[in-house]
C-alpha cells in the first residue's frame, strides 16, 4: 500500500496509497458519515504492515546504504536503492517510513495502513548544499536562488548541547532547500502524505503553496536551532501558476518527525508573491489550505485479474484540474488514502509520471462517506499493457527458486521475484503506448550468482523473455579490513554497500562504502568504512589514487593520508557490474598510526 502525494498546491487530495487496479465497480466502504471537523486522530492503534520502495538522489540515481527505519526496525538500501521491512507494527493512522543518509535531509514517507496490505515508495533524496553562513550573535540574511529567503534574528541561535545558555557566538552554517509544490517530483521529494493537524487537535489533508526544509549546524558541525524567545522570518516564494488563487493570509505547519504528520503553528501572509512569517524552530516548514476528507480505495488488475503493480495512479479534481495528487501501486495492485469529499474526481493510470497519455480513466463522485471502488480492471489489449513473462535458471541450467529479476526501464528501477519454478509474470504499462527498451538482471540469492545485463524491448501485448541464466558473475560483495592486526569484514547481505560516481570533481571520482547496522542496548549503532578514489582512466588492472579514508572503527580519531597510497584495480564492469581491487597504506591520526589493508568488490549502480 502507498500513500498518493501532493503533487499539485492545489490538490485537496490526501496522499493514496499505492495500487494497480482498474475500475470495475463502486462500493461504499464505510457509510458512516466521515466527521473531520470534530474527530480527533487516533495514532495509537497498530497493526502489521510490511514497506518496501526505492531510494534516489537528486540526479535520480539508486542511494546504496542509506538507513532506513520502519517504527523498531531498521534495514539499508541495496545496490539499486531498494529496501524492504516485513512484518513491523506500525501506527495505522500514521505509518512512517524515515530514510537517512549522510548529506542529505531525511526522506520520510507516511501511510495509512491497511491489514494484509503492503506499502510501496519511490523516495528521492534532498541534498544538504551549503545556502550560506552567518555570525550567530549579529543575525543575517540567506536568500536561495529561487527567491526563498531566511531573515535569522541578533543574539538569536543557541547550542542544543551546550550547558551555556548564552546565545550562539560562532558561525552558523544554514542548510536549505525550497521544495516547490508544483514540481512533478513533489510526491517523491516531499516529508509525510500531506496531512496534517490543526490547532485544535483534528486531521486535515493539506494543499501546499511551498515548503522549505532548513537545517542549522555550527562550528564543530553540532546542531543549532533559534533561540528560546526568538523567531527567525521566512519568505516563500509563490509558484506562479498558483498566485491568483492563493488566499491572503495562510496557516504555517512545521513537520512533526515524531508521528510523520504536519502541525499548525503560526502562520504567514501573502505579501506580493510571496508569503511571509515567523517561526520559533526548524525543520520542515509549509504553507498549507486544510480541507475535510473521506477515506478512498480500490485495486488496479489486467483482465486476467493479474495485478499491475509500482505505477502511477493520478486522482484530479474535475472541477479544478490544477487540484490533483499522485501515488504509486504496491505489488498487490492496491491503492488507498484522503480524498476530497462532495467532489468529482477522475483517476488517470500512467506508467510514469511524465508520461503524457493515460493507460486509463474513470471518474466518480465523493459525498461525506468513505468510499472503495473495488477491483478496476484495465483490458489487456489496451495499447499500452505489456504482460511480461520468463524463467531464470542457476549455473546447473535448474530453476532459481530463491531470487528475483530487476528490470530498468527510463532510469528507474523495478523489483520482482521469483516463483519457486525460477518463473516471473508481471503486467507494466508502457509509456504512451510505445516499445520501450529494458536491461534485466537475475540474481540467484542461494547461489550468490547474477546473469550479466539483457537488453530486451517491451511491446504491448505478450512478451516473453529468452531465459535468463543466473550464472557467471558473483553478486558476492565485501570489503575487507585489517587496521593494525585487527580485521573488520563487511559482508552482502548482511551488511549494506554503496557506489557513488562524480564526474563534476576535480580530479573525477568515485566513492566507495560499507555499513553495518546493529543493536546495542537498546540502541542502534552504525559501523561503516568509506573511501573515495581516482576515477580518470579507470579499468581492470590500472592503479588509482586514494583520495580519502574513513572508518568508525578508530573511533572519532581523525585521519589523513600523508604518504600517497595507490589502490589496485581488479575488476571494473558496466553499470550492474562490479568494482574490485585492494590497498595497503598508514594513516595518521592525531596521536595513532593506522596501518591498513583492504580488499574490496562493491556492485556499480551507475
Amino acid at each position: 500500500m502507498k500513500n498518493f502525494i501532493a503533487s499539485s498546491f492545489k490538490s485537496l487530495l490526501v496522499v493514496l496509497l499505492a495500487a494497480t487496479a482498474l475500475w470495475s465497480c463502486q462500493k461504499d466502504l464505510d457509510q458512516t458519515l466521515v466527521d473531520n471537523i470534530n474527530q480527533l486522530p487516533n495514532l495509537t492503534t497498530k497493526i502489521n504492515s510490511s514497506v518496501s520502495g526505492f531510494v534516489v538522489d537528486e540526479n535520480n540515481q539508486a542511494v546504496a546504504g542509506a538507513s532506513v527505519v520502519v517504527y523498531d526496525k531498521t534495514t539499508t538500501t541495496d545496490d539499486y536503492g531498494y529496501f524492504s521491512v516485513k512484518n513491523v507494527n506500525v501506527v495505522k493512522t500514521a505509518a512512517v517510513v524515515t530514510v537517512n543518509k549522510s548529506g542529505y535531509f531525511p526522506g520520510i514517507k507516511t501511510y495509512i495502513a491497511t491489514e494484509n496490505k503492503s506499502a510501496f515508495f519511490r523516495i528521492k533524496l534532498i541534498p544538504k548544499l551549503n545556502s550560506g553562513s552567518f555570525n550567530g550573535l549579529n543575525g543575517g540574511t540567506i536568500t536561495l536562488s529561487n527567491g526563498m529567503k531566511i531573515d535569522f534574528p541578533v543574539n538569536g541561535i543557541q547550542d542544543l548541547l551546550s550547558s551555556n545558555s548564552n546565545p550562539y557566538s560562532g558561525t552558523v552554517y544554514v542548510s536549505a532547500s525550497f521544495i516547490d509544490p508544483t514540481a512533478s517530483d513533489i510526491n517523491s521529494i516531499m516529508p509525510g502524505d500531506l496531512r496534517g493537524i490543526n490547532q485544535e487537535g483534528s486531521m486535515r489533508v493539506l494543499q501546499s503553496f511551498g515548503m522549505v526544509a532548513v537545517e542549522l549546524k555550527g562550528d564543530q558541525g553540532q546542531a543549532l536551532q533559534i533561540a528560546s524567545g526568538k523567531k527567525a522570518t521566512l519568505t516563500f516564494p509563490i509558484p506562479s501558476s498558483l498566485s491568483s488563487t492563493a488566499p491572503a493570509s495562510i496557516p504555517l505547519w512545521y513537520f512533526d518527525e515524531s508521528n510523520g504528520l504536519w502541525k499548525e503553528e503560526g502562520s504567514a501572509t501573502k505579501v506580493g508573491n510571496n508569503y511571509v512569517g515567523d517561526v520559533a524552530h526548524f525543520s520542515f516548514w509549509n504553507c498549507d489550505v486544510p480541507s475535510n476528507f473521506v477515506q478512498f480505495n480500490c485495486t488496479l488488475l489486467n483482465e486476467d485479474g493479474q495485478p499491475i503493480p509500482f505505477t502511477w495512479v493520478k486522482i484530479t479534481n474535475v472541477n479544478n484540474p490544477q487540484s490533483y495528487r499522485y501515488g504509486l501501486t504496491d505489488s498487490s495492485g492496491f491503492v488507498a488514502g484522503a480524498v476530497p469529499n462532495n467532489a468529482n474526481l477522475k483517476l488517470e493510470v500512467f506508467t510514469q509520471i511524465n508520461c503524457g497519455t493515460a493507460a486509463f480513466t474513470q471518474t466518480f463522485n465523493t459525498l461525506n462517506a468513505n468510499v472503495s471502488l473495488g477491483n478496476l480492471s484495465i483490458p489487456n489489449t489496451t495499447t499500452q499493457t505489456a504482460s511480461v513473462s520468463g524463467t531464470v535458471t542457476d549455473c546447473n541450467n535448474a530453476a532459481v527458486s530463491n531470487g528475483y529479476i530487476i528490470m530498468l526501464k527510463n532510469n528507474q528501477y523495478y523489483r520482482y521475484n521469483l516463483s519457486s519454478t525460477g518463473a516471473y509474470n508481471f503486467t507494466n504499462l508502457l509509456c504512451n503506448g510505445n516499445s520501450e527498451s529494458v536491461t534485466f538482471i537475475a540474481e540467484d540469492n542461494s547461489s550468490n550468482q547474477q546473469s550479466s545485463p539483457f537488453s530486451y524491448t517491451l511491446n504491448t501485448g505478450n512478451n516473453t523473455v529468452p531465459n535468463l541464466q543466473a550464472c557467471g558473475t558473483t553478486t558476492e560483495q565485501f570489503i575487507n579490513l585489517n587496521i593494525n592486526g585487527t580485521n573488520y569484514n563487511y559482508t552482502s547481505p548482511l551488511d549494506s554497500f554503496n557506489f557513488g560516481l562524480n564526474q563534476q570533481s576535480n580530479p573525477a571520482s568515485i566513492y566507495l562504502g560499507g555499513m553495518r547496522i546493529t543493536q546495542s542496548g537498546g540502541s542502534t549503532v552504525y559501523n561503516q568504512i568509506s573511501f573515495i578514489i581516482s576515477e580518470a582512466n579507470i579499468s581492470a588492472g590500472s592503479t588509482q589514487q586514494l583520495m580519502n579514508f574513513y572508518t568508525s572503527h578508530v573511533g572519532n580519531d581523525s585521519t589523513s593520508i600523508t604518504t600517497p597510497i595507490n589502490v589496485q584495480i581488479t575488476e571494473y564492469g558496466g553499470v550492474g557490474q562490479f568494482i574490485a581491487g585492494n590497498f595497503t597504506g598508514a594513516f595518521v591520526g592525531f596521536s595513532t598510526v593506522y596501518n591498513t589493508s583492504c580488499t574490496f568488490r562493491i556492485r556499480r549502480n551507475r
